[in-house]
C-alpha cells in the first residue's frame, strides 16, 4: 500500500494533493473542469476538515468535524466515479485515488463509530 506507514494527517495532505494532480491532468472541457472543480473541492476538504477535528476542544466537536471529513470522502467518491464512467481520464489512473478514497471512508467510518462508543 503505498500510504502505508503514513500518519493520517499526511495522508489526508497527500490525498488533496493527489486530487489536484488529478484536476491538473484533466482535459479542458466544460464536463471535466466542471466535475474536476468539484472534485477538487471535495477532495482538498477532507485534510483541512482532520486538522480542524485533531484541534477539537470537545468529543461532540471532534465526531462533527471527522463526520465533515467522511462526508467530503463520500463527495469525492462520487465525482470520482462521474469522472471514470465520463471516460475523462484514463481508468488506470483513477483507480489508485478510488482505492485511496474507499480506504480513507473506511479508517473515518471506524475513527467515527470508536468515538461515538466511547
Amino acid at each position: 500500500m503505498q500510504n502505508e506507514g503514513k500518519d493520517l494527517p499526511e495522508r489526508t495532505y497527500q490525498y488533496g494533493r493527489r486530487v489536484i494532480h488529478l484536476f491538473e491532468a484533466l482535459p479542458q472541457t466544460k464536463l471535466a473542469q466542471t466535475l474536476g472543480l468539484q472534485l477538487l473541492r471535495a477532495g482538498t476538504s477532507v485534510g483541512a476538515n482532520y486538522r480542524e477535528a485533531d484541534r477539537a476542544r470537545s468529543k461532540a466537536e471532534f465526531i462533527s468535524k471527522m463526520g465533515d471529513s467522511l462526508k467530503e470522502l463520500d463527495e469525492s467518491s462520487l465525482w470520482l466515479r462521474h469522472i471514470h464512467d465520463s471516460q475523462l481520464v484514463a481508468p488506470e489512473r483513477l483507480h489508485p485515488l478510488r482505492k485511496e478514497t474507499d480506504e480513507l471512508i473506511r479508517i473515518f467510518v471506524t475513527i467515527i463509530k470508536h468515538a461515538r462508543s466511547e
